[in-house]
Parts: structure tokens; sequence; C-alpha cells
């Protein structure tokens, strides 16, 4: 009999260390909690006109005027805003991340679809969503790259692939369709801000 008490003893000591040491699940990894259009409005807008306005090639009746970063401090200067950007795309792909607040109305509804229709096509197919940030993501390490190896023609080119890159996901997801008449080019970032 004493052999079963000890035995029930024992197997209680074990529940009760189970018990203990059982935890909860671990909290979701992630706290989204500023919506796409506050990450493209914050991050991804303001730092890619600060590279886009780093370089630039105009021609007029007096010659040509090249404008590029040429000191060091300068490239780091546009280094400092191709970063944010990288890191914007992985800050969209978080999951449950909401197009804007609730009740936010589209600020150009003439050429801009409402934040709810843009949530429902990204829910609809988010893998084309990915698709299209990592496009981003692609575009501003071509940015990051020309930057690092301090080429100016690069930078310029690869301006020019972000701004492809940013209206991708535009066309897509920001323009309504068959808003824009025959032979009409939709407002390029580079052009208005969204």
């Amino acid at each position: 009999m004493r052999k079963w008490v000890r035995a029930l003893a024992a197997s209680g000591f074990v529940l009760a260390a189970v018990a203990c040491t059982r935890t909860d699940p671990p909290a979701a990894p992630y706290r989204p909690t500023a919506t796409i259009k506050d990450i493209m409005d914050a991050m991804v807008d303001p730092n890619a006109d600060v590279i886009w306005e780093s370089v630039a090639i105009t021609v007029s009746a007096t010659g040509v005027e090249q404008k590029a970063p040429h000191t060091e401090d300068e490239w780091i200067e546009v280094r400092r805003h191709a970063i944010p950007i990288l890191e914007a795309t992985n800050l969209l792909l978080i999951p449950g991340r909401h197009v804007a607040r609730a009740g936010e109305k589209a600020e150009k509804p003439d050429i801009e679809l409402p934040p709810e229709q843009i949530e429902t096509l990204i829910h609809e197919d988010p893998a084309a969503f990915v698709t299209l940030a990592h496009g981003l993501h692609d575009a501003a390490s071509a940015v990051l790259k020309a930057i690092d190896t301090r080429d100016a023609e690069a930078l310029l080119y690869a301006g020019d692939g972000l701004d492809k890159a940013c209206e991708n996901c535009h066309l897509k997801y920001w323009y309504p369709p068959n808003k824009l008449k025959p032979g009409e080019v939709p407002p390029s970032p580079r052009r208005s801000a969204p």
C-alpha cells in the first residue's frame, strides 16, 4: 500500500510540476499600428523624394546642368533615405496591417480608390501584393547599390526604377479602373504624391 501511496504522490508532484511550467502561447510577434497609408506617407514618399531630387540632368538654353551627390556627407545623407524605403517594404507585409484607419477616405476620390476597396483588392490576391512589395524592395536595393558605389548615373537610373515600382503598385491598387482617359498617364509619385 505504501508503494501505491508513494507512486500516487510522485505522480501528483509530476503533474504539479508540469502544470507550473506550462506557459501561455506567445503573444503575436508583430503589433501593426501604422497603416499602409501611414507607411507610405511617413517613410516611402518623403524618402523617395530625397532620392529623386538628389540626381538630375537639366538641359536648357544655357547648357546642361548635372545635379548629384559629390561629397561623402552628401552620399551618406542620400543613403539615409534609401534605408527606410527598403525596410518599409517589409513593414507593408506584416500580417494584420490595414490600408487606412477606419473611416478614412481617399484624399483625391476622383483618381483614388477608397481605402476599403484597396484593402479588399490586397486580400483577394495577397501574392500579388507581396510581389509588388518585393519589386519596391528590389528597386530600393538598386538605389542603395548605386549609392554605395558612388555612381550618380546608376542612381539616376535606379531612381527611375524606384518610380516604376511605386507606379506598378499604384496601377493595381490605387487608381480606379476605367477612370483614366485613353492614353492618359496616371500621376506619378514623382509628379504628385498620392
